[in-house]
């Protein structure tokens, strides 16, 4: 009963940190219109009079940008909607299209699948368009999100799709951060670090962003498009370099390129800026954690909260010092609950022994590895991604408790395999151990849980 009464637990402290950054809310929260004025941030913190404003348009790409949407449509009134001629043109994954009024929803990519593709490159050209042909008295709102880079892609000459799809895949699975996939991202686009600003013919670009990324860099959220860059060609080229090697799987003609922008110097960042540039970002990691922390607080729970401030390291690291600390919690009568966020990166096994999962579902099963010879009783251990996405899987994360580690060891199974081989998915699918929440229309990295509850 215990574990049972924790699971429940467990699971609505996660869903409290998610409905905190459900991108409607945070729309609605930081974007309002009052008297003919446009209202950006909780502190009124940009007003722009809408009397002097031609259109009203809307761009982006995220996996929050379906929910971003939503709010923007529920934040314009109808008659300024009409006014202003409000239209728009948002790239999200395919099961996050929905039905909309004036903003177009275009699927540019499969879901699970966190890769450029060709109705992506469709969808980035109709952006392009839109921002190149706004006039001086327009507004632009940029909705960026999680995903948004894979989501925006738009390859410089010489790059092909598929050039771009294997820098992401090998990059991937050599356990680069977001951080260097995005600064090798961003020299090889027309559209990424900062060339969609440039481009820009809006008198006002505004960029509303929910952060996927530690710390909120600007430049590295979605690769920074509205932004200007502060990565350079030679940090791609060390980046590919330091993970693959010049005789790697990276295709010759990505350094090619690299070479000639570098030979090319400032040139290459040329372009003048034609519209003012502001950025807000309305929802990030701790967001979810400080509410997943209050609803603890709220089920009885001596609540720690902790938010990594930068990239964190392998998720199986990330799993087994959470388990050592739960461990420790345990040793102390009460009820303890332990949530942290952040997101680790899974360095892939070889694609012939490669099974099925991702980075949450790891760090779940490296915190089983640590319990396993020793199941503690009144004891959850909880990762799941905010997105609802955890790797190329139709899961967001898994859980661990006593009961679970007495299941697999029912079904023959240890931790150990399925670590080596990346196929967490496999472990806990047939324990029921699985959280799966389908699109959640946000994204803030991952939100992890850890309770404990001792009577004697």
């Amino acid at each position: 009963m215990v574990e049972s009464s924790l699971r429940d637990d467990a699971l609505a402290i996660w869903q409290a940190g998610l409905e905190a950054v459900k991108a409607d809310r945070l729309i609605l929260e930081n974007v309002r219109v009052e008297d003919s004025r446009l209202i950006i941030g909780k502190n009124a913190d940009l007003v722009i009079d809408l009397h002097s404003v031609g259109r009203l348009l809307v761009i982006g790409a995220g996996k929050a940008g379906a929910g971003m949407v939503r709010g923007i449509e529920k934040a314009i009134p109808e008659r300024l909607a009409r006014e202003k001629s409000l239209t728009g043109w948002v790239n999200v994954p395919e099961d996050c299209v929905e039905p909309t009024r004036w903003v177009h929803l275009h699927p540019a990519r499969p879901a699970g699948l966190n890769e450029p593709t060709e109705s992506g490159i469709y969808g980035t050209r109709k952006i392009l368009d839109l921002v190149r042909n706004a006039g001086p008295n327009d507004v632009c709102l940029c909705l960026l999100s999680g995903g948004g880079s894979a989501l925006l892609p738009a390859p410089i000459d010489g790059i092909s799709l598929q050039d771009k799809q294997k820098v992401t895949q090998v990059l991937s699975a050599c356990g680069a951060n977001i951080a260097e996939l995005n600064t090798v991202r961003k020299q090889l686009s027309k559209v990424k670090g900062g060339k969609l600003l440039r481009q820009c013919r809006a008198g006002w670009l505004v960029t509303l962003i929910i952060s996927d990324v530690l710390g909120d860099p600007l430049d590295v959220i979605a690769s920074g498009p509205s932004v200007p860059d502060t990565s350079t060609p030679n940090e791609a080229m060390s980046i590919l370099n330091r993970y693959c090697g010049r005789e790697g799987e990276i295709p010759q003609s990505v350094f090619e390129v690299l070479e000639k922008q570098v030979a090319a110097g400032s040139q290459s960042q040329s372009g003048v800026v034609e519209t003012q540039a502001f950025h807000f970002v309305i929802g990030n990691n701790q967001t979810a954690v400080q509410a997943a922390g209050q609803k603890a607080i709220e089920l009885g729970f001596i609540t720690r909260t902790q938010v990594a401030s930068k990239l964190e390291g392998l998720a199986e690291d990330v799993g087994r010092a959470l388990a050592h600390e739960g461990l420790a919690e345990l040793a102390n009568p009460g009820r303890y609950c332990l949530i942290s966020g952040g997101e680790p990166v899974v360095r892939l096994a070889p694609r012939e022994i490669r099974g099925l999962g991702g980075r949450n579902q790891q760090l779940v099963l490296a915190a089983a590895d640590v319990l396993w010879s020793d199941p503690p009783r009144g004891m959850i251990l909880l990762s799941a991604g905010t997105d609802g996405e955890d790797g190329p899987t139709d899961a967001a994360g898994a859980f661990v408790d006593a009961d679970i580690i007495q299941a697999a060891k029912e079904h023959g199974m240890s931790p150990g395999p399925y670590l080596l081989r990346n196929d967490a998915y496999h472990f806990f699918e047939p324990l029921g151990a699985l959280i799966r929440t389908g699109a959640t229309h946000t994204n803030v990295c991952d939100l992890r849980v850890v309770l404990t509850s001792r009577t004697d």
